[in-house]
C-alpha cells in the first residue's frame, strides 16, 4: 500500500510517500506555498523520484490544520481534487497529532505548539498509552501564559511555537519544561502519511466532499466582513 501524506499547515510544507512500513520519499517544499501548481509540482517531483504514477498512490492523508489558512485551503482541495478524480480514499490528520506521534515512548506529557500569530499559538496535550500517542486536550488557539496556567507537570514542547516563545516557557514552568530538538519543529509530510495509514488500514476514511480545514478561529477576512456588516 503506497500512501500519500501532504503537510502544508506551515511555512514550510512537506510530501511524502510510505508504505505500511517505511518512509519511501519526502519531498521538503522551502518556499511558502501560496498557489496549489507549486504543491501539484512537488507531488510529481516526489513521485518521479521513486518512478511512481500517481494512480499507483492507494491512498491520500492530508494535514488538516490547524495552521495556516492558505496552505491549509491548498493543501485540502488539492488533496480533495486527487482523490476524487483518482476514485482514491482520502483520510485527514490534524498537524498537532502529526506532531505528537513522533513520541510514542515518552512519559511526560506531550504539549506541541504551532506559532498562530497575533501572540497566541495552536495547540492541545498527549500523553503516551503504550500503543499510541493519545490525546487528552481540546484543540485550541491560546495566548501562551493562558496555556501554560494550565501545565503542572513535567512536560515536553515542541513545534515552531517553542521556538517563538522558548524564553516564556521556561520562565513560567522552569524545570518542568522539556524541549523537543530542532528536527522536530514542524510536522512533516511522513508523520501526516503514517497516521492516515493506520486509519486507511483501520477501515476509516472521510468524505471527501465534507472533508474541511481545522481552522480554530475566523479568518482576518471573515473578522472585517463582519465588522463591516456591524458598521452597517
Amino acid at each position: 500500500m503506497y500512501i500519500l501524506g501532504i503537510e502544508t499547515s506551515t511555512m514550510t510544507g512537506s510530501v511524502a510517500i510510505i508504505t505500511e512500513q517505511h518512509l519511501i520519499v519526502e519531498q521538503t517544499i522551502n518556499t511558502k506555498i501560496t498557489h496549489a501548481e507549486r504543491l501539484i509540482t512537488a507531488i510529481d517531483d516526489t513521485l518521479r523520484a521513486v518512478s511512481l504514477t500517481i494512480r499507483e498512490i492507494d491512498g491520500i492523508a492530508v494535514s488538516a490544520g490547524p495552521g495556516s489558512f492558505t496552505g491549509l485551503r491548498i493543501g485540502i482541495t488539492t488533496a480533495k481534487s486527487l482523490a476524487y478524480s483518482l476514485k482514491k480514499p482520502i483520510v485527514a490528520v490534524s498537524s498537532l497529532d502529526a506532531l505528537a506521534s513522533q513520541f510514542l515512548f515518552c512519559n511526560q506529557l506531550i504539549c506541541p505548539m504551532l506559532d498562530a500569530r497575533k501572540k497566541e499559538v495552536y495547540s492541545a496535550c498527549y500523553r503516551n498509552s503504550g500503543a499510541m500517542v493519545q490525546r487528552v486536550s481540546e484543540y485550541v488557539v491560546i495566548t501562551p501564559m493562558n496555556l501554560l496556567k494550565e501545565i503542572h507537570e513535567p512536560t515536553l514542547f515542541l513545534g515552531d511555537g517553542v521556538a517563538a516563545y522558548r524564553r516564556q516557557i521556561e520562565s513560567e514552568l522552569g524545570e518542568l519544561a522539556l524541549f523537543a530538538d530542532a528536527a522536530h519543529l514542524l510536522p512533516r509530510g511522513s508523520l501526516v502519511a503514517k497516521l492516515g495509514c493506520d486509519r486507511l488500514l483501520a477501515g476509516e476514511q472521510d468524505d471527501c466532499s465534507a472533508l474541511t480545514p481545522l481552522y480554530l478561529r475566523q479568518s482576518d477576512a471573515e473578522i472585517h466582513w463582519e465588522r463591516a456588516q456591524i458598521a452597517q
